[in-house]
């Protein structure tokens, strides 16, 4: 894990002495706090505002200066050789280039210039420096050595597990920005030093272009923008510094800030490498090879604090964007389903309404389906078949869920069923076996495709994400039907979608789903209590694993450190580990249900269907991700 700092000093302008000391000070700080990579605003050493003063040769010279006192800083106080990128003009013959200057342990690794040079409304670049595309020559000399010089070059640092590309400000905002090439040849972090004056929303702009930008990439993209310090004759620089990652806005600072301030953004790169691989498409744009400088090892972050690492990964943690996230889903399903339901003619929908999460999402997903194709919700039967071990609560909760949404409900018992079948195959009733709890699961899809049957309907399935990770199903029992509408949906994320329910319900329906929220999970199988998380494990835990498995494909090893740091106040390490460990097992193991899911839409970037994102033999050994010492 890497971390990168965008540092945003205050700045004195035309005066490099001063600033040098500002962005010592900062580097310092930086380095102290274990940065790998520290990142300062355009033309920083100089200001960017300096005007017709860039044709003066005091400046320049002072510039350099600055540059060599902080190539010296790099080797002294560069701990563990953090990487130290800062602005400042540079001169190539009777050329003057807008540059980023690359210093690592006393070395100046290359010097990457601006491509794209604005000229328009406050913008006036042209008038003193020349693009990218005008440098005669590969090389820029500094204390009479040749430095790599141009544009769109590649740092590698640590043996190349970080690779790293500079752009700076006008080169994100053109059409084709130069990260895009970088990001192609390997790129996983961009750096962009900028110095663009504040108007109103452009910070809102910025914001959002950093982020799809790093989508588009997937990258992590950092921006340190010039700030207090620059000329306010006609414009204001706000020190807007900004780091996101894969689309996600990881850090920003606070704009308007009279002091100096830094933001930093800690990153693993395999994890986007990880994803680019499954990305095909990524690597289907041209480009062409650009050069690649090496460096040296840089510091790298152990201490798991500063990774965005939250409880339930598949759930925003912004209330109205995790409002926003379950509405967006319920569209998902529900059309899904109504496109299957005009497809197939059907004439009702069937469901199994246990009291549970699952089919309680699933039948709220029936409702909007129902309001999508302007059907009365009398539309749905909703079937609730009591059991050797339904408690009275969810059938409860059952019943009064089917009459608050105008469901028709209809109650089929299945004990003597159950128990006829299991005179017909000699099991003995006493023996609360897989066969006990089976022939009950079996029994209750049999009576639903036979309703769905009857009905000229189809039979909606109710098991979800989570569960099919695990395998926790009845295979050709509630593990089918004929469209699973929960199956992208994962365990904790259903939670909050029943809350985000009963947010927009009646109060007598918004007390039932709550209660369903707060029911321990449960498949009811067996008399007396029955709760699924003593037996497989916590719930949070298995869409975490199953998160970082598919999402980043991380080793078992990984995901148990990452998972014990997270956890580290709810769960003991050895329970931790031992449910990892049961994860993999089981994910190995029950792949042949998987084989045979039945259709249903994919609502997140991780699913499991075998026609779509997860193809898998189902003999497959679990032995490579083994917990180490098992």
């Amino acid at each position: 894990m890497y971390r990168v700092v965008a540092a945003v000093p205050r700045l004195f302008l035309a005066d490099p002495e001063a600033n040098v000391q500002e962005i010592g000070r900062l580097y310092r700080e930086a380095v102290k706090a274990g940065a790998s990579v520290v990142v300062f605003p355009e033309l920083s050493l100089t200001g960017y505002s300096c005007g017709d003063l860039f044709e003066q040769r005091r400046l320049l010279d002072g510039a350099l200066e600055g540059l060599e006192r902080l190539r010296l800083l790099t080797e002294t106080e560069g701990e563990g050789g953090a990487v130290l990128v800062v602005g400042l003009p540079v001169e190539q013959g009777n050329r003057l280039f807008n540059a980023a200057a690359v210093l690592q342990k006393g070395r100046l690794l290359g010097v990457t210039a601006k491509t794209y040079l604005p000229e328009y409304r406050e913008f006036y670049e042209r008038r003193q420096f020349c693009s990218a595309r005008e440098i005669t020559e590969e090389t820029w000399r500094f204390r009479g050595e040749a430095v790599p010089f141009g544009a769109g070059l590649l740092y590698e640092v640590n043996g190349g597990e970080l690779c790293f590309g500079v752009e700076i400000c006008e080169d994100l905002w053109v059409v084709k920005p130069p990260s895009q090439d970088m990001a192609l040849q390997g790129a996983q972090l961009i750096l962009n030093l900028s110095a663009g004056p504040e108007l109103v929303a452009k910070a809102d702009y910025r914001r959002m272009l950093v982020s799809s930008q790093s989508a588009r990439l997937m990258a992590l993209y950092v921006l340190s923008g010039a700030g207090m310090g620059e000329s306010s004759s006609d414009l204001v620089f706000s020190g807007h510094a900004l780091a996101a990652c894969n689309g996600t806005l990881l850090a920003e600072s606070q704009r308007f800030q009279q002091e100096s301030q830094w933001i930093q953004a800690d990153f693993v790169p395999r994890w986007l490498e990880s994803q680019r691989r499954s990305w095909s498409s990524f690597h289907d744009c041209p480009t062409s090879r650009g050069r690649r400088i090496s460096g040296e090892k840089v510091p790298t972050i152990q201490d798991l604090q500063g990774l965005p690492l939250p409880l339930h990964p598949f759930v925003p943690e912004d209330s109205p964007e995790r409002n926003a996230r379950c509405d967006e889903i319920f569209r998902i399903q529900a059309s899904g389903l109504a496109r299957r339901v005009t497809h197939a003619h059907a004439k009702r929908l069937v469901i199994g309404l246990s009291g549970g999460l699952d089919s309680t999402l699933a039948l709220l997903v029936c409702v909007r389906c129902c309001q999508l194709l302007k059907l009365p919700p009398s539309f749905i039967l909703a079937v609730t078949m009591p059991g050797m071990g339904t408690s009275g609560r969810t059938k409860n909760n059952a019943v009064g869920i089917a009459r608050e949404t105008g469901a028709e409900l209809r109650e089929i018992p299945i004990a003597q069923a159950v128990a006829q079948h299991f005179q017909d195959i000699g099991h003995d009733p006493q023996k609360t076996d897989v066969v006990y709890e089976n022939a009950q699961a079996r029994e209750r899809t049999q009576i639903l495709m036979d309703l769905a049957n009857q009905e000229g309907g189809i039979l909606v399935g109710t098991g979800d994400l989570s569960e099919i990770a695990l395998g926790w199903s009845t295979f050709n029992g509630d593990h089918m039907s004929m469209y699973c509408v929960n199956g992208g949906v994962p365990k904790t994320l259903i939670r909050f979608m029943v809350e985000y329910a009963a947010e927009q319900a009646t109060p007598t329906l918004a007390k039932h789903l709550l209660d369903v929220n707060n029911t321990p999970v449960s498949p009811e199988l067996l008399p007396g209590q029955q709760h699924t998380e003593e037996i497989i494990g916590n719930y949070d835990l298995h869409d975490f694993f199953l998160y970082f498995f598919l999402k980043y494909g991380e080793t078992p090893g990984n995901i148990l450190s990452l998972a014990q740091w997270t956890f580290r106040e709810i769960h003991s390490p050895e329970k931790i580990r031992n449910t990892l460990a049961l994860f993999f097992r089981r994910f190995f193991a029950q792949q042949f249900k998987r084989n045979a899911m039945p259709d249903g839409p994919k609502v997140g970037t991780i699913a499991l269907s075998p026609r779509g994102d997860w193809r898998m033999p189902a003999d497959a050994s679990s032995r490579l991700f083994s917990l180490p010492g098992e």
